[in-house]
């Protein structure tokens, strides 16, 4: 029988940053918890110390066995690009008093993943999101694109898995 594991998926922002947990036992995924960290903070040191202060204390209590992360996108705005950058790392850093696997995605990957196309719009990550997880009632736009993420990642280790299981049958022939 499978081993139940809670992967968190984190969406990175400077002002807002959303996390999602979830629940994966073999071929079944159930909803944990999700939610948002509002960064308020005129102060961008602030904002970094909280994003670092919160995520620590979500992965303390939730204990996820693996961390999935939205890779930073070129912003057309340096400076922007370099804030999401640093929100990241903040989030990052959290998991280093706990160590865990981090795995990273790009928007596109989470996108393609949940909905089965790379250019989908936030309303529909948000829909399919619900949809996947059974969720009923409104869903904070941060906190969907969160369970999007370890969604994705949720996915892919199960791709990973089949095509390791298929590489290991292929060289016992």
């Amino acid at each position: 029988m499978p081993e139940s594991l809670t992967i968190m998926g984190i969406d990175p922002g400077s002002r807002v940053t959303g996390f999602g947990l979830i629940r994966v036992d073999g071929s079944r995924i159930g909803y944990i918890s999700s939610g948002v960290i509002r960064l308020k903070s005129d102060d961008f040191a602030d904002r970094l110390r909280l994003i670092f202060d919160q995520m620590s204390v979500l992965l303390s209590e939730h204990r996820p066995r693996e961390v999935a992360i939205e890779r930073v996108f070129m912003h057309r705005n340096a400076d922007s690009a370099l804030k999401l950058g640093q929100a990241r790392a903040a989030a990052i850093c959290a998991t280093f008093a706990r160590p865990v696997p981090v795995h990273e995605y790009a928007a596109r990957e989470v996108k393609q993943a949940v909905t089965g196309t790379g250019g989908a719009e936030k309303e529909q990550v948000q829909m399919m999101v619900k949809r996947l997880l059974g969720l009923q009632g409104r869903l904070q736009a941060d906190a969907a694109d969160a369970l999007a993420v370890a969604l994705c990642h949720a996915h892919m280790r199960t791709v990973r898995g089949l095509t390791a299981h298929e590489m290991m049958g292929k060289e016992k022939k």
